[in-house]
C-alpha cells in the first residue's frame, strides 16, 4: 500500500514524471534556497530527495521576494532525451500585482547541471509544458488579471482570469503562434495549476481550483482539440475534499496524472493535514498519490467511486514501505550542508553559511535580521511530523544585544519561535526567547521570556525545543553541567502553520526546525554549532 502523504512536511504543488521505471516528483519551494526539490521512487512507496536544481544565481536570486513568493508550482517532464522543468518566480504577494516570471530549464539527467533558465512569459503563474504526440509542445499557465481583487467580487475569482495556451519553439526557445485562453474554470472558481495530458485521441485538462485552502480541488476537463472548447468532468471534480471536513486529507487539490508501464493510472495531489481545534495545518501543504481507474466513458475517476482522497492507496505488486528512522542526526563534518537543509532567498550562501573555517562544526555569520527578506542566515530542515523535539548546540559570545543566534522553529518573517543566546546589559550572556505570533504585516516580536536567563560568560549552551501538536516548549542547559531546564511558557505552535496569523490563504509554505544567527550592528558576528537533532516524538 501507499500511505500517504508519501511527501509529509513542506511538499506543494506535486508534478510527476515516469520515465521508464523511474517516478519523479518535483514541488515548490517558495523562498528557500535552492529552488524545486524533486524526489524519486521505482515502487511510488518510498521516495528519496535527489535534486534541487535552481542551485546558482544566474538561474535564481529572490533577495527580495516576500513570504510566499519565489518558485511556485514547477512542472517535470521528459522529452527528446532531456528534462524540462518550467517553474515561476513569483515577486510580488500582497495587492493587485504578482509579477509573475514564468522560464524553463532542461538537462540530460536529473542529477546532472541544469541549464541556465529561457524566459517565457509573465502573463500569470503555474506554468506547464505538454509534449504532443506529433512534436509540438504547448505552454501553459493561469492568467492573472489586475485590475480586480483575488478573493472577492463578482465574479467570484476575477483575477485568476483563465488557462492560457501558446505554441513553444523549442528551437527559437519562444512561445510562437496566437495566445488563446482555453478554459475560464468551473464554478468553484480560482483556476490555475493547469497539466495536459493525451490519451484515446482525448486532450484531458486538469487544474487546480478554490484556492489553495479547506476548497481545494482537482478539476478536470477534456477536448478533441488541443485549443478547446473543452468540457466538464462529469463530477467536475476529481479530487477534492471541501465537502468532506471529516476527512484526514483536507485541501486536497493541484496535482499531475501519471501512468505505470502497465498503464495504471495515478494522480499527485496536495493536501493538508489539519490539527484541532483550530484545524491548523502545522506541516504545511504535503504532497499524496491517489490511485485512479479510466470508465468506458474515457473519464478518470479515483478508485475508490469518490472524489475524497484516500490515506492508503493500493501501490505497485511487491512495493513495501522502508521504515523511516524516528532521529535524524546532523553532526556537520562533511564541506556541504545535510540535504535536508535549505536557506532563504540569497543565491550567495558563502557569505551566511561556512562548515570548513571550523572542520565539523556549521558556522552561520551573522547578517541581517531574522524578519529579513534579503540576506540571513537561517538554516532549517523541514518539519515531518506533528510532534517532535529538535536539538542543538552552540558557540556563541556576543558583545552586543544586536548579535544574537540560536535555534528556531520558523515559518516566516511573522510566524515563528526562536530561543536565542545574546547579550543583556545586565545579565551578561544570556539566553532568551524571541516570538512572533502573526503579526502581519508588521512583525512585531515579543519575548516571553522577557530580558531572559543569565548563563556562564563563556562555553557551549544546548538548546532544545519540544513541539507536541499546538503546543511548544523550549529548553536549555549548560553542556556538561545540570539537566534541561525550561524557559519560558508553553506557546503557540500552532501559528506556525499555514492558517496561522492571516488564514488560509494568507501564506503557504511550512514549518521549519533550524538554526540562525543575526547581527544587526553589521560586523557579521560568527556562532558555530556542532550538531542537530530531530526526532520524532
Amino acid at each position: 500500500m501507499i500511505r500517504n502523504p508519501i511527501l509529509p512536511g513542506f511538499n506543494p504543488d506535486p508534478s510527476i514524471c515516469r520515465v521508464g521505471a523511474d517516478y519523479y516528483i518535483a514541488t515548490s519551494t517558495f523562498e528557500w534556497y535552492p529552488g524545486v526539490q524533486i524526489h524519486h521512487s521505482r515502487d511510488l512507496v518510498n521516495w528519496t530527495l535527489v535534486r534541487r536544481p535552481l542551485e546558482r544565481q544566474s538561474q535564481l536570486d529572490m533577495r527580495g521576494n516576500p513570504d510566499s513568493c519565489g518558485i511556485w508550482a514547477p512542472c517535470l517532464s521528459y522529452a527528446d532525451g532531456q528534462f524540462w522543468l518550467v517553474y515561476t518566480d513569483v515577486k510580488r504577494f500582497d495587492g493587485n500585482f504578482k509579477d509573475a516570471h514564468n522560464y524553463i530549464v532542461t538537462a540530460p539527467s536529473i542529477e546532472a547541471q541544469w541549464s541556465d533558465p529561457v524566459y517565457v512569459n509573465s502573463s500569470g503563474f503555474d506554468p506547464s509544458l505538454f509534449h504532443d504526440d506529433d512534436g509540438r509542445k504547448w505552454f501553459v499557465n493561469m492568467q492573472w488579471n489586475h485590475r480586480t481583487e483575488s478573493y472577492g467580487g463578482s465574479p467570484k475569482s476575477p483575477a485568476f482570469d483563465g488557462i492560457l495556451l501558446q505554441e513553444w519553439d523549442p528551437l527559437a526557445k519562444a512561445l510562437t503562434g496566437p495566445i488563446k485562453n482555453i478554459f475560464a474554470g468551473s464554478p468553484l472558481g480560482l483556476v490555475e495549476g493547469p497539466h495536459l495530458f493525451k490519451k484515446n485521441g482525448w486532450y484531458y485538462l486538469t487544474t487546480a481550483e478554490g484556492g489553495t485552502g479547506y476548497d481545494h480541488a482537482v478539476t478536470m476537463a477534456r477536448s478533441r482539440r488541443i485549443e478547446g472548447p473543452y468540457e466538464m468532468h462529469p463530477n467536475m471534480h476529481l479530487i477534492t475534499s471541501k465537502d468532506h471536513p471529516g476527512a484526514v486529507l483536507q485541501r486536497a487539490g493541484h496535482g499531475q496524472y501519471v501512468e505505470t508501464p502497465e498503464g495504471e493510472a495515478y494522480h499527485t495531489h496536495l493536501c493538508g493535514r489539519p490539527l484541532p481545534p483550530k484545524r491548523r495545518c502545522t506541516l504545511g501543504r504535503e504532497t499524496s498519490l491517489q490511485k485512479c481507474s479510466w470508465r468506458d466513458d474515457d473519464w478518470l475517476y479515483l478508485e475508490n467511486g469518490t472524489c475524497v482522497p484516500d490515506v492508503d492507496v493500493p501501490g505497485l505488486f511487491g512495493a513495501a514501505p522502508v521504515e523511516k528512522p524516528m532521529r535524524s542526526e546532523y553532526s556537520f563534518d562533511g564541506t556541504a550542508l545535510p540535504a535536508d537543509f535549505q536557506w532563504l532567498r540569497t543565491p550567495e550562501p558563502q557569505r551566511i553559511v561556512n562548515l570548513t573555517d571550523r572542520p565539523g562544526h556549521l558556522r552561520l555569520i551573522g547578517r541581517e535580521s531574522i524578519g529579513s527578506w534579503f540576506e540571513q542566515a537561517l538554516v532549517a530542515r523541514r518539519q515531518e511530523h506533528h510532534s517532535f523535539r529538535a536539538e542543538t548546540v552552540i558557540e556563541f559570545s556576543p558583545d552586543t544585544y544586536q548579535q544574537v543566534a540560536g535555534l528556531t522553529h520558523y515559518y516566516n518573517r511573522h510566524k515563528f519561535h526562536a530561543l536565542a543566546v545574546t547579550l543583556h546589559e545586565t545579565l551578561g550572556r544570556c539566553v532568551t526567547i524571541l516570538s512572533c505570533n502573526g503579526d502581519y504585516p508588521n512583525g512585531r516580536l515579543i519575548f516571553p521570556a522577557e530580558s531572559g536567563v543569565a548563563i556562564a560568560a563563556e562555553g557551549r549552551v544546548q538548546l532544545a525545543m519540544e513541539i507536541r501538536e499546538n503546543d511548544l516548549q523550549f529548553f536549555w542547559q549548560t553542556e556538561g553541567k545540570g539537566a534541561w531546564q525550561p524557559i519560558g511558557p508553553v506557546l503557540d505552535a500552532g501559528m506556525i502553520s499555514d492558517e496561522g496569523g492571516r488564514g488560509e490563504h494568507g501564506s503557504f509554505t511550512g514549518a521549519f526546525a533550524g538554526l540562525f544567527a543575526f547581527d544587526t550592528s553589521g560586523r557579521g558576528k560568527v556562532a558555530d554549532f556542532d550538531w542537530f537533532n530531530y526526532e520524532e516524538l
